[in-house]
């Protein structure tokens, strides 16, 4: 399985700003792909460059095997697009918006119905198809959105902070929307976020990019584990005893007292939490709950760029 999107060194300059910096970007066939980062970083900037609707200052992209500025055609007939501003008609109904996307598109007449239900199902408003969207919820607006996108077969969907300003649980169910979409549908998802949670449990590949640079691209769990350290909290009588004696085990690389906690940095943190009780009870400490934190990619993120996305 090779990439469906690569860009070398794709630049995009307005005047004295410099908006995206000589980005190399490689997406894996069918995957579902984020680029994280906080707001400016120029995540909407490099979407619209593979998108075509805007052309690089420098560099080259390709998307589907087509040249993003030569073959900008061929591009637009195999993306689908979401953007973060709703781009829906209050007075039209949900099915109505699919049909006229269908016929942009030119998706034969014979097939549209059959489609336009197929894909009714797959974001699950079936039994809102006729129904105008002025009475949808957000989150039902949303679902209808990516359902526009997905209309004509694309080989790749282009999510722009596809659940910004939803509720949690809406956000979630948004997810497995898009996770059954790349399963069933045989998409590949690019997708930009500024919510860590979102890309650690929706993508397979992660790319940070902060002031118009991609800093490091991984999976999530890659990432973290580049970090090297879980952190293992011992709420512990004697706490200043129980530091002393895990200082001194090979398999723990600094440990903290804070308090009744001891803190302790290791690899691999699940597989020592037995080793660390078994310690206490050997020794003759009491441990009143222990708790085992992995490292997040707000954490990578601040490791690669010095600073949390909020900040940022």
């Amino acid at each position: 399985m090779g990439n469906i999107i690569e860009t070398e060194g794709i630049s995009k300059r307005y005047d004295d700003f410099l908006a995206v910096n000589s980005v190399d970007l490689e997406v894996p066939e069918n995957s579902i792909y984020g680029v994280l980062g906080p707001n400016g970083a120029g995540k909407t900037t490099l979407i619209s460059m593979l998108c075509t609707i805007l052309h690089p200052t420098s560099g080259r992209g390709m998307v589907n095997g087509y040249d993003i500025v030569r073959e900008a055609r061929k591009v637009r007939e195999s993306i689908g697009i979401v953007f973060q501003s709703r781009a829906l008609d209050d007075i039209l109904t949900g099915r109505e918006h699919l049909e006229m996307h269908a016929a942009l598109y030119g998706v034969p007449r014979d097939i549209r119905k059959r489609r336009i239900d197929e894909v009714l199902e797959l974001i699950a408003l079936g039994d809102k198809a006729d129904e105008y969207v002025k009475t949808y919820s957000g989150g039902m607006k949303r679902r209808l959105e990516i359902g526009r996108g997905l209309i004509h077969h694309p080989r790749v969907l282009f999510l722009d902070e596809p659940t910004l300003g939803l509720d949690p649980q809406t956000r979630e169910s948004i997810w497995r929307y898009i996770e059954r979409l790349n399963r069933e549908e045989d998409v590949t998802v690019l997708l930009t976020t500024h919510y860590m949670e979102e890309a650690d449990k929706l993508c397979d590949e992660v790319a940070i990019m902060s002031r118009g640079e991609i800093i490091k691209a991984d999976s999530p769990s890659n990432l973290k584990r580049e970090l090297g350290a879980d952190t293992i909290t011992v709420r512990v009588d004697r706490a200043d005893e129980f530091h002393e004696l895990l200082v001194k085990q090979d398999y723990v690389k600094k440990a903290y007292l804070v308090d009744d906690e001891v803190k302790v940095l290791v690899e691999r943190g699940e597989n020592l939490v037995p080793e660390i009780v078994n310690l206490a009870a050997r020794t003759g400490f009491y441990v009143r709950s222990v708790e085992l934190e992995h490292p997040t990619l707000e954490d990578v993120f601040i490791r690669y760029t010095g600073r949390g996305i909020t900040e940022a």
